[in-house]
This record gives structure tokens, sequence and C-alpha cells, in this order.
């Protein structure tokens, strides 16, 4: 029988896309079968390198700050979100955000892959 879970803290890890996340609810956390949930802490300057999320949904809530992101087949988009703001990336669109800012952007992901890090794709840049 599945039962309710919780993870005090979170470990944090690098994803493969270049940004630091402590990890909430996941596969590998609490064995999650269709989403993860992370924070991500993106420091003043950070970039994340271009990619995207085969087959898998992504809604970002932004804590607090705010950082801008190319998007878009040839990431010729740009958005910016505040804190307050939900975002979200559907799958397969490519996207790099990065903070532009001299504060940090902390914000909390969703996304409906369990595995989180399994469907990201980097792309040539």
């Amino acid at each position: 029988m599945a039962e309710c879970k919780i993870i005090h803290g979170g470990t944090g890890f690098h994803g493969k896309q270049g940004l630091d996340y402590f990890s909430g609810i996941s596969a590998e956390s609490v064995g999650a079968k269709a989403i993860c949930m992370h924070l991500l802490e993106m420091p003043p300057g950070a970039m994340a390198k271009p990619h995207y999320h085969e087959a898998h949904e992504t809604a970002i809530y932004v804590l607090e700050g705010s950082a801008e992101m190319r998007h878009g087949p040839n990431l010729e988009h740009v958005m910016r979100v505040e804190a307050g703001d939900y975002l979200y990336i559907p799958a397969g669109v490519p996207h790099q955000p990065y903070n532009p800012t001299d504060k940090p952007v902390r914000a909390v992901i969703a996304r409906t892959d369990p595995n989180e890090q399994e469907s990201v794709v980097l792309l040539e840049g």
C-alpha cells in the first residue's frame, strides 16, 4: 500500500542543465510515479545550458527574485518572470533560463517526469 512521506530539507544536486537544485519529491526520494518537485536557487549571473524536457511538462512558481528565459525552436523569444509569477513550459520546448540581476532567484519547479533529470536533453550551443 502506498504511503504519505515527508522530505525534510532536500539534498542539493547540480542538474545537467547547469543549475543547482534541492531535491524534493521524485521517484528517487519517495517513489513518485508521475511528478517531481524541487527548489531551484539561481545566483546572480547564473545561466542554464539550452535544453528541453522530452515528453514532460514543467510548472514553475517564482518565490523570490526575477529571471529571464530564452525559449522557442531557436531560443528566439525572451520572457521575464518575477516573484509571484507562475510559468508553464510545454514538453519538448527548448529553453534557457538565466538570472541577469544582482539578486538570487528562488523558485519551486514541478515536472511530469518523476525522475526529473532523465528527460533533460541538452542542445548544442
